[in-house]
């Protein structure tokens, strides 16, 4: 079962942001602000934004090889594979 994210009420978060913000520091994990008992944003930390923007790069990449493939072009397995490499490299740099 996933883990249910913490919940901070906007009300919550205006009197105590620096408390909310080393929250979301030290779990590394999203928090959803509420607004009227609904959620109206997320925060992460930047090393969990950081990691959702390279992931969402190498999906964005993947789905740009998909389209190629369908029109008939294409490049070299190994050279797909050394490219996903170095990205992953730089990633854990």
């Amino acid at each position: 079962m996933p883990k249910m994210p913490d919940i901070i009420p906007i009300t919550d978060l205006r009197q105590d942001a620096a408390g909310a913000l080393d929250r979301v520091r030290r779990s590394r994990e999203p928090v959803v602000i509420t607004q009227r008992g609904r959620a109206a944003a997320v925060m992460l930390s930047m090393e969990a934004y950081e990691l959702g923007e390279r992931e969402r790069e190498i999906l964005r990449i993947l789905a740009t090889g998909e389209r190629e493939i369908a029109k008939g072009k294409g490049r070299e397995l190994a050279t797909v594979f050394a490219e996903a490499e170095q990205m992953l490299r730089d990633a854990n740099a």
